[in-house]
């Protein structure tokens, strides 16, 4: 079991400015900076990036070094309500725009109902199980992200330095992306016929955030995601263009002659289908690997629900009340079953209730074991989808009611189990800082309600100037709910693309290599995937240079690498909401570029080399 000796940095008999009305404001803004570049982010490439350590690093800088406030706990709310809006916004990207796919545009006010209900159970749900899992396993069960952001939070004294280049990246980002949407200059993406190879064709959309998101996750996941994408682009759309030239009728999905089409038609008739049967795959492979640990975190994670000593507790181990929690719970199940926009039913409501309660206490404790970042959320979306659809199929519901039913049981249930694990690392980093977990259940509850009315504007925004499932913004994760459920309803799905892209990935799986990064790789454009690999190669040639100095300078320079990369991600992303303001109110942007892809070229390798110049770079103390 866990250490029970254990002492936070903070005492519990010690009091501090801990929910004040200057942490709700500068969480707020962070958590719509932050929820507003995942969404973007996710959209475009199918994965989120955490937040709260930039967060804990921006929070630092406003309140010690600008208003010299100087408590840890203040700092800590903030990271606690900014991550908790990032993770929303993960949840709601990858099930909601499905509607809009379908031409089916909710209003703002169902869009914000849907994300409160998953984010107020998210949270609600976590909140029984916080004793067992944060106390009573601290030392058993790691939390990795939630630690390292509380390290970073007790190494305050190096809040300013780190600031300073997550507000340097995002000035580079947001700029990058203004020069090439809204001015112009040049092309924001490349690309390369191979000669003497039909359809074959290399590509780079060169955007600060792409090689950020490369930067982050590292040499071997990228590598793994453009693996798929060499296949898809290298290998599957060459030999479908191959074999189209001797098949002079249009083959289903596509409705000319394959010989007529290049390799974005083929990628979008053909291609496109087997990723996502590649993603649905490895999706619920990375379900199936961790049945053990969930059957074995869900009934220790029971536990949690027992009763508890009645005694008064210690400012560290108060919880909000049990009736806040049912009370919450009740009023937005009700709201679900009889809101006229959403009207999920008495069976749609219990389907809800199941999975979202199983999902979420699953959610909570695996994240303690291997993070957030391979939390399986999509593999349990997935999951709960196909049931959720099979059953309101068989008891009558199907059509477009039925359709709309099951994605928004599904994008609850996918927001809960986000916001459940955020939950969890949030309670772990206030439990080593010395939190009181009252007020961080708090803070997360607030942080869902402003993400959760913003988050429809930016849906809106993006979807006006871009569209969801183009090349733009491509949605993986939603354009895979919304065949799941469509193919599941109406049985018009092209099974043997989605069989051959299952296939793919389980030879993946075979060579004892995880089949997401690979399946979302195959699936997404190689001109997305190709500026991921070469910020993963950034940061393996840092990691290459640097481990012979040790473990401390190596952990230094990824730190300041990552930091300057989550700026490249907010500021592109907060710009392309900006652009997309504009667009929908009417502004005309240049369709012409003033440069060509020279100029495109040398301005990607700029800020390639900035991000390798910085995170390099040795800082005198």
């Amino acid at each position: 079991m866990g250490n029970n000796n254990f002492k936070p940095f903070i005492p519990a008999t010690e009091k501090r400015s801990e929910f004040t009305v200057v942490a709700m404001i500068i969480g707020a803004i962070l958590a719509i900076v932050f929820g507003a570049a995942n969404a973007y982010l996710g959209l475009i490439v199918g994965m989120t990036v955490s937040a709260s350590i930039p967060a804990a690093v921006i929070s630092m800088a406003i309140l010690r070094v600008i208003m010299k406030r100087t408590s840890i706990l203040e700092n800590n709310i903030v990271q606690t309500i900014t991550s908790t809006g990032e993770s929303l916004a993960a949840g709601v990207i990858f099930t909601l725009p499905a509607l809009f796919i379908w031409q089916l545009r909710p209003s703002l006010t169902t869009i914000a109902i849907i994300a409160l209900a998953g984010g107020i159970l998210g949270v609600v749900l976590m909140i029984p199980l916080r004793r067992a899992l944060i106390v009573k396993e601290h030392g058993v069960l790691p939390y990795p992200e939630g630690t390292a952001c509380a390290e970073v939070l007790v190494a305050g004294e190096e809040g300013g330095k780190g600031a300073r280049l997550i507000f340097s990246g995002l000035g580079i980002g947001a700029l990058f992306k203004f020069i090439v949407d809204a001015i112009k200059a040049f092309p924001s993406s490349i690309e390369w016929e191979i000669y003497k190879f039909k359809n074959a064709a290399l590509g780079m959309d060169t955007l600060p955030a792409l090689l950020g998101v490369g930067f982050i996750i590292g040499p071997r996941i990228a590598g793994i995601m453009f693996a798929g994408a060499v296949l898809g682009w290298l290998g599957i759309i060459p030999l479908i263009s191959y074999i189209g030239d001797f098949a002079p009728t249009a083959i289903y999905p596509g409705t000319v002659p394959i010989s007529e089409m290049n390799y974005h038609e083929i990628w979008g008739n053909y291609l496109r289908y087997i990723g996502a049967g590649a993603v649905a795959f490895g999706g619920i492979m990375g379900l199936v690997k961790t049945l053990p640990t969930i059957f074995s975190s869900f009934t220790e994670a029971l536990k949690g629900f027992q009763g508890t000593d009645r005694s008064e507790p210690i400012r560290t181990d108060k919880d909000i009340p049990m009736s806040w929690i049912i009370g919450l719970t009740v009023a937005f199940i009700g709201i679900l079953v009889f809101y006229p926009s959403i009207k999920v039913g008495f069976v749609g409501a219990l389907l809800l209730l199941v999975f979202g309660f199983f999902f979420a206490t699953v959610s909570s404790r695996i994240v303690g074991i291997v993070g957030s970042s391979s939390n399986p959320v999509s593999g349990m979306t997935i999951a709960a989808l196909i049931f959720i659809t099979l059953v309101l199929s068989v008891i009558g519901q199907t059509g477009e009611a039925g359709m709309v039913t099951a994605i928004i049981i599904g994008s609850v249930v996918c927001i809960a189990a986000a916001i459940a694990g955020d939950t969890s690392q949030d309670l772990k980093t206030g439990y080593i800082v010395g939190a009181t977990p009252k007020w961080q259940q708090i803070g997360q509850l607030y942080g869902v309600l402003i993400t959760s009315i913003v988050i429809g504007f930016i849906l809106i925004l993006l979807d006006n100037a871009y569209g969801f499932g183009s090349s733009e913004l491509p949605a993986p994760q939603a354009v895979l709910m919304s065949m799941i459920v469509d193919g599941i309803m109406n049985g018009d799905l092209p099974w043997n693309l989605i069989f051959i892209g299952m296939a793919a990935a389980a030879v993946v799986e075979l060579f004892g290599i995880g089949s997401l990064p690979f399946a979302v790789g195959l699936y997404l454009p190689i001109h997305l995937t190709s500026p991921i690999m070469v910020g993963g190669i950034i940061r393996g040639i840092i990691t290459r240079q640097n481990k012979p100095s040790g473990e401390a300078v190596l952990k230094e320079k990824t730190e300041r690498g990552i930091l300057l990369a989550s700026g490249y991600i907010a500021g592109e992303a907060l710009m392309g909401v900006l652009v997309a303001l504009a667009v929908t109110a009417g502004v005309v942007l240049p369709t012409d570029t003033i440069f060509g892809p020279i100029a495109t070229i040398i301005a990607f390798i700029a800020v390639a080399s900035y991000l390798y110049y910085t995170a390099s770079r040795n800082v005198t103390k």
